[in-house]
C-alpha cells in the first residue's frame, strides 16, 4: 500500500471515529419522572428517555445491551396514528405500553430482540412506552391505567 492510500485509509478512520463519537453524545436524550396512575393514584414511576423527534424515535433502543428495570423510553407522536415497531437492531427484550393522547393505556405488548415483525397498537396513539420485557406487569401496571405525560416535552 502506497502512502497516499494510508493517508486515504488513516483520514477515513479518523473521520469515522470523530463520528461515532459525536453521534454517540447527540443520542443523550433528555430523561423525565413519568407517574402511571390508576384512580387517582400512583403506581409506580418510570425513568423515561424522551425520543420526539423523527431521528430520536428511529433509534429509539437500538444497540443497547441492558435496561434497568424503572427505566424506559417515551416516543411523542405528533398526531394520532395506529403506531407500529419493530426490534430490528434492538437487543435486548422489551414490553410497549401504546398510549392515547389524553394518557390512557390502550395495548402492553411484548417485543423480542432483533425481530423485524411490526407491533402495533389496537387503535390510534399518541405515545408509546418502552421498558424491560415484563416490567408493566411486575409493577402492576395494566391495560386502562393512566400514564401522567407532560404536554410540554
Amino acid at each position: 500500500m502506497n502512502s497516499k492510500n494510508k493517508n486515504l485509509l488513516l483520514i477515513f478512520y479518523f473521520l469515522f471515529l470523530i463520528f461515532y463519537f459525536s453521534s454517540c453524545d447527540s443520542n443523550k436524550l433528555p430523561v423525565q419522572e413519568i407517574a402511571i396512575e390508576r384512580d387517582g393514584k400512583v403506581i409506580t414511576v418510570i425513568k423515561a428517555e424522551i425520543a420526539k423527534t423523527q431521528e430520536e424515535r428511529s433509534m429509539g433502543l437500538m444497540y443497547r445491551k441492558s435496561l434497568q428495570d424503572g427505566y424506559g423510553m417515551l416516543f411523542i407522536f405528533d398526531k394520532d396514528e395506529v403506531l407500529s415497531f419493530w426490534m430490528k437492531n434492538t437487543l435486548i427484550p422489551l414490553s410497549i405500553a401504546f398510549i392515547t393522547y389524553d394518557g390512557k393505556i390502550i395495548d402492553i405488548k411484548d417485543m423480542y430482540p432483533q425481530d423485524t415483525n411490526s407491533v402495533k397498537s389496537s387503535r390510534s396513539a399518541r405515545y408509546a412506552l418502552e421498558a424491560p420485557q415484563g416490567w408493566f406487569s411486575r409493577v402492576g401496571v395494566n391495560v386502562g391505567d393512566s400514564v401522567k405525560i407532560d404536554k410540554n416535552y
